[in-house]
C-alpha cells in the first residue's frame, strides 16, 4: 500500500443521546456529545490507530462490513460527512 495516499471518510451519526462517529475505511469509531466533539474524537482515534499500525508494520485498511455502514443501514441519521486527509497524519509517516 502506498502510504502517501491517505484520505479517509468520517461520518457522524445521531443517536438517542449524542453522536457516534465512524471511519468506514478503517472500521474505527468514537463518540461525542456534539457533532464537533464526535468529529474531533474520531480524528484522535484514527490517528492513534494509524500510529499503532505503522509502528507495528500492520495493514491499516479494514473496511466496515457493508451491512454495518450507516450510509446504508441508517442514512437518515448521518448528520455529517467529512474527509480526513494526508496532512492530518503527516507526522505519522
Amino acid at each position: 500500500m502506498n502510504r502517501n495516499v491517505l484520505a479517509f471518510t468520517g461520518l457522524v451519526v445521531r443517536e438517542a443521546e449524542g453522536f457516534y462517529s465512524l471511519c468506514p475505511e478503517l472500521d474505527v469509531a468514537s463518540q461525542g456529545a456534539s457533532i464537533r466533539e464526535a468529529r474531533t474524537m474520531l480524528r484522535e482515534a484514527v490517528t492513534g490507530y494509524l500510529q499503532a499500525c505503522f509502528e507495528s508494520n500492520l495493514p491499516y485498511l479494514r473496511p466496515v462490513p457493508e451491512k454495518r455502514d450507516p450510509r446504508r443501514s441508517e442514512p437518515e441519521n448521518v448528520v455529517s460527512r467529512f474527509r480526513m486527509t494526508r496532512e492530518e497524519f503527516e507526522h505519522l509517516l
